[in-house]
This record gives structure tokens, sequence and C-alpha cells, in this order.
């Protein structure tokens, strides 16, 4: 069945069924989101901007430019 051949029957519902058509589909999103976050004893890798002397550097550049653009 398609959304579209849903949406005459879901109007047809009372407002009490409409809530229990949201309760569940509220339900089955976050059952769905919950494969998507982090694993218990999983490995996984983060960024760190220690040690990350390039990003300093550019940034260093960036703002001094921005400066000399604001006092000119």
């Amino acid at each position: 069945m398609s959304v579209a051949e849903l949406f005459p029957t879901l109007r047809n519902l009372s407002r009490a069924e409409k809530l229990r058509v949201m309760q569940f589909l509220v339900q089955e999103l976050a059952s769905e989101e919950e494969a998507l976050l982090l694993q218990p004893g999983a490995t996984y890798h983060v960024w760190s901007p220690y040690n990350s002397h390039d990003a300093a550097q550019k940034l260093a550049v960036l703002l001094e430019e921005d400066r000399q653009a604001s006092d000119a």
C-alpha cells in the first residue's frame, strides 16, 4: 500500500486512532535510529585538533586576513 493510498484512510480515523498511529510511527522511527547510535564496546575514530599544526597555521592566516580587512 502506498502513502497516497494511506492518506484517505488516515483522514477517516478518529482523533484517538490518529494519535495511536502517530505513536506507532514515532516508536518505529526511534527503533530505526537506535541502530545508528554508538554501540557499546565498539571502536570509533575521533579527529582531534591536538598536533594539527597545519590547521592552526591556516586559522591564524584567516584570522589575520579578517583583521586586516576589518581595519581597512
